[in-house]
């Protein structure tokens, strides 16, 4: 049996250990794009999420979402929060965005919620937040320009606007479901909660897998373990992950790790896939960063308490 000292630790772990599984999704997304296409992919995960996770929602014993007008508006902020959000994502890594800079990008998402939450929510910010979004957009704009390559007609290395804006359509995603799940969905279980936004999710992708795609898939080793991880690890296992944080009150610790994601992805992405940046590119990471942190960290106590729980459901959607 493992002693208090040895549960100390496992429990101190699980928050980064969380944001460490949360930040391989955009890694198994540049493993398993070569073998599928991106809509096609999504779907055949999300179907498989969900056969794990309704008999999981009844042997937990955790409730359905009471009434279908609340029903209605967690699948649509699954629309938002899945669909557009990982859609964006892996159809930007397929265009051939580095996986690091994917990551980065959509981790502007407390920036652009913040941003939105003014005229949305009438949240006001701080003029350190506001400083905050300054450095994020500097950060950001010193990112992409270390990436620029005008001469091979494709504007970046690797990628060009397409992949781009489906990043944004990502950033976007995440950042207007995060806003419309507090404003709608403040009654939803997390568990159940999460298999009707996978059931509206799973619906979108469906249609553009069947009007956009092939439909094809090459069922290699690395296909099926790819899709074995991000099935079992980070939409089952990462889960029941948050849910025991937030039971045993970390949900803010979580909230807070959130940032270090675009970092861990890029070291990531540096290892597996030798995608190195330059130190412009660097300093521009540490910049946007930095001005999340400030976002994050410059809210009310109240505001601050609604933003840690909204933000560890937008974890959980990798």
């Amino acid at each position: 049996m493992p002693g208090p000292r040895t549960s100390l630790v496992a429990i101190t772990a699980m928050p980064a250990l969380f944001v460490l599984l949360w930040s391989t999704g955009f890694i198994g997304a540049k493993f398993g794009l070569p073998y599928a296409e991106p809509f096609t992919f999504l779907f055949v995960r999300f179907v498989l999420t969900l056969a794990l996770l309704i008999p999981l929602v009844f042997l937990l014993k955790g409730g359905w979402p009471k009434g279908p007008r609340l029903w209605g508006h967690i699948a649509t902020s699954g629309l938002m929060v899945h669909g557009a959000y990982l859609g964006g994502v892996f159809y930007g890594i397929y265009l051939g965005m580095p996986a690091g800079l994917a990551s980065l990008l959509v981790g502007l998402q407390p920036l652009l919620t913040a941003a939105l939450a003014r005229p949305l929510l009438n949240e006001r910010l701080s003029s350190y937040q506001w400083t905050g979004l300054a450095l994020g957009l500097v950060g950001i704009t010193l990112v992409l320009g270390s990436k620029l390559d005008p001469g091979d007609g494709g504007l970046f290395q690797g990628f060009g606007l397409g992949a781009l804006a489906c990043v944004m359509v990502a950033l976007a995603g995440i950042s207007c479901g995060t806003l419309y799940q507090k404003r709608y969905c403040t009654g939803m279980p997390l568990l159940a909660g999460t298999v009707v936004q996978y059931l509206g999710a799973s619906v979108i992708l469906g249609l553009g897998a069947l009007l956009l795609e092939e439909r094809r898939i090459d069922w290699t080793p690395t296909f099926l373990v790819t899709l074995g991880w991000l099935v079992l690890v980070l939409s089952i296992a990462a889960i029941l992950l948050l849910m025991a944080l937030i039971k045993r009150g970390e949900a803010s610790r979580v909230a807070s790790l959130f940032y270090l994601v675009p970092p861990v992805t890029a070291l990531e992405a540096w290892w597996l896939f030798d995608e190195a940046l330059p130190p412009i590119a660097l300093l521009g990471m540490t910049i946007a960063l930095s001005g999340v942190v400030m976002v994050v960290k410059g809210k009310s106590t109240t505001v601050q308490h609604r933003d840690a729980t909204a933000a560890t459901r937008e974890i959980k959607t990798d």
